[in-house]
């Protein structure tokens, strides 16, 4: 086997693999799995991630709770899924979504899930999720999100949640960039009321 290795984006901790078999995937994730390194893999491609650092993981926390207070204060039923890997060896792809969701009822495949961008390049994720049937998934990057909505011939970008469609996105992004998290889950928690 020929494994190749390139860094996926310039400081970021990641390597990109290519020529990996699924069994070597699992051995990896095996030996990696206390290092809290992330696996994404598609069709012999693998990419590995160091552990997030803090300008990835207080924005996926803060968007997560915003979207968490939207979906309580509004009734909605939803059941967090977190990280928990998705995909299969028959799909050739494999994801841990930074936070994922499941709305109305537990299902094996998340209905939502979000991704934090503070890199670029890598491994086309919404290929991976297009295979797994997540129905939309949702980047994050600068403070902007960006919609995608699963459809028979693959992902389109959307201008607004499908799954959520009375949600403002653009209030998601202003109380996600408030400086004081603290501060920001109350002050949109007040906007709901």
């Amino acid at each position: 086997m020929v494994v190749t290795i390139s860094q996926a984006g310039s400081g970021t901790g990641a390597a990109l693999l290519s020529n990996v078999t699924w069994e070597t995937l699992e051995k990896l994730d095996a030996d990696l799995a206390k290092t809290g390194a992330h696996l994404t893999y598609l069709d012999g491609c693998l990419e590995i991630m160091s552990p997030f650092y803090e300008a990835h993981e207080e924005p996926k926390k803060t968007l997560s709770q915003l979207l968490e207070i939207y979906m309580r204060m509004k009734d909605i039923r939803f059941y967090g899924r977190g990280s928990t890997t998705i995909g299969m060896k028959e799909l050739g792809a494999r994801k841990e979504p930074d936070e994922s969701y499941c709305l109305g009822t537990r299902k094996s495949i998340p209905d939502l899930a979000i991704e934090v961008t503070v890199t670029s390049g890598g491994i086309d994720t919404l290929e991976i999720y297009r295979r797994v049937g997540v129905q939309e998934v949702w980047f994050w990057e600068d403070s902007v999100i960006s919609v995608y909505c699963l459809r028979p011939t693959g992902y389109e970008l959307v201008s607004n949640s499908e799954l959520l469609p009375e949600l403002d996105l653009r209030s998601i992004e202003f109380y996600s960039r408030m400086a004081d998290q603290y501060d920001a889950l109350n002050a949109f928690m007040r906007s709901l009321k």
